[in-house]
């Protein structure tokens, strides 16, 4: 059934989205344009790839903690690091999207929820280097097979912070002066998302992006999304299907776009 809705909300996004053209917002169109569709190869990506596939080859098990909606793909507690990297990691076209986008936004902090195995953090990093990232992860022994990678790569302004996300999203939100760049990715429960976006608006500010991943992949997301895209201090939404990007451009007429990518 699943499958099948997400096949269905696929198919309905890619015949009402548009790509660059016709796109009336300036602001949008330079996005899409500059930072979304540059598919360029950049030398970082080959830096980063060659640890997703280290982690592909890892053989090691270790029993995983999940605090969220847990995987459409296997919920076994005992996992192989080398499945994890391949069921749920970022695919490289979405990982480096992500580094295009911090690396526009040139963010000083930057929050992601969701560590897994580390390969977003990694592209977060490379993109803004002189940011301060800090990733959330519930299960510890999977934040202390990123953390590795973290050492291995020289990541050091990467703060890794392990715990369920209500016990240490809050406290470090409370912390820092305002959000700049946040990714959200982990719990995908529609009550869950929606907390992580109401305790994150206190921070925002006229620069700030929130990335919520996953926007379609269940009923409940799908209506998280909705409210999101209809508070009023959101002035403008990106929906490329897979992740949802929210801006708070104060003075600018509300307006959500569905982009193809």
């Amino acid at each position: 059934m699943f499958r099948w809705q997400f096949a269905k909300d696929y198919l309905l996004h890619r015949i009402s989205a548009k790509n660059r053209h016709g796109l009336h917002s300036p602001f949008v169109y330079r996005l899409v344009d500059e930072v979304i569709y540059d598919f360029q190869p950049k030398k970082v990506y080959a830096e980063v790839e060659n640890f997703r596939k280290k982690l592909l080859a890892d053989d090691r098990t270790i029993t995983v903690t999940d605090l969220g909606a847990g995987s459409h793909v296997n919920n076994n507690k005992q996992k192989q690091v080398s499945q994890i990297a391949k069921n749920a990691l970022k695919p490289p076209k979405l990982a480096q999207l992500l580094y295009r986008l911090a690396a526009d936004a040139k963010p000083d902090t930057m929050i992601e929820l969701g560590t897994c195995l580390g390969i977003t953090s990694l592209y977060l990093q490379y993109a803004a280097p002189n940011a301060k990232i800090f990733t959330l992860e519930g299960c510890p022994e999977t934040a202390n097979i990123a953390q590795q990678g973290f050492n291995s790569a020289g990541a050091k302004d990467i703060t890794l912070i392990t715990g369920n996300f209500n016990d240490t999203l809050p406290g470090l939100i409370a912390k820092l002066p305002k959000l700049d760049f946040v990714f959200i990715d982990g719990n995908h429960q529609k009550q869950a998302t929606l907390d992580y976006f109401n305790w994150a608006l206190p921070k925002v500010h006229e620069g700030t992006m929130l990335i919520f991943d996953d926007i379609y992949w269940s009923e409940g997301m799908k209506e998280a999304w909705a409210e999101i895209k209809a508070h009023p201090e959101v002035t403008i939404t990106v929906d490329l299907f897979w992740i949802g990007l929210v801006f708070f451009r104060k003075g600018k007429p509300k307006e959500d776009f569905k982009i193809k990518f």
